[in-house]
């Protein structure tokens, strides 16, 4: 018996590979007809393969909110990330209250919190308005405890190794 509450998953660590199973489950989302939102909130735009497959997977629309890497708060261009991820969060919740998408990605949501950019709380309050038909897959290195209670599934990818200390360059396909 399906519970009265979205499924909400969260792939966290610091290992290789959260990106690539929330991007997994949407493809697996496609394959059964279902709609997903994929909303990153730290990449910014750039040709990624996941930008370019999701314009031809059906019922999948992608949206960056993100101006890449995340400066120091001190930074006087911190606040315009900090809009970027908001108007991200914004499109988020919007999609989660309209209940328009079977499947709702928040790319890198758990880096944003981390850094600054969000709050835990409002991330919170934009899931909280999911209906139970919903499902929620967060994604993000630190994820905060209030992001992992909230989560039914918690899978932590664990580095034991990685390309970058044996000298591989980030590689398209792998990494972008």
């Amino acid at each position: 018996m399906k519970p009265n509450s979205p499924r909400i998953i969260l792939f966290t660590g610091d290992g290789k590979g959260k990106t690539t199973a929330a991007l997994g489950m949407v493809l697996r989302a496609s394959g059964h007809g279902l709609k997903s939102l994929i909303v990153q909130f730290i990449k910014t735009a750039g040709e990624t393969g996941e930008l370019s497959a999701c314009r031809h997977l059906p019922g999948v629309e992608i949206f960056q909110a993100g101006l890449g890497f995340i400066p120091d708060e001190t930074n006087p261009a911190f606040a315009a990330h900090q809009q970027a991820a908001r108007e991200g969060l914004e499109k988020a919740a919007a999609a989660i209250a309209a209940r328009t998408y079977d499947l709702v990605v928040m790319d890198e949501v758990c880096l944003a919190v981390m850094k600054g950019l969000l709050t835990e709380e409002a991330v919170i309050e934009s899931i909280h308005k999911a209906g139970p038909e919903l499902v929620i897959v967060m994604t993000g290195r630190q994820a905060p405890a209030g992001l992992i209670d909230l989560a039914d599934t918690v899978t932590e990818m664990t580095i034991i190794k990685h390309g970058y200390s044996e000298g591989w360059p980030a590689q398209k396909g792998v990494e972008y």
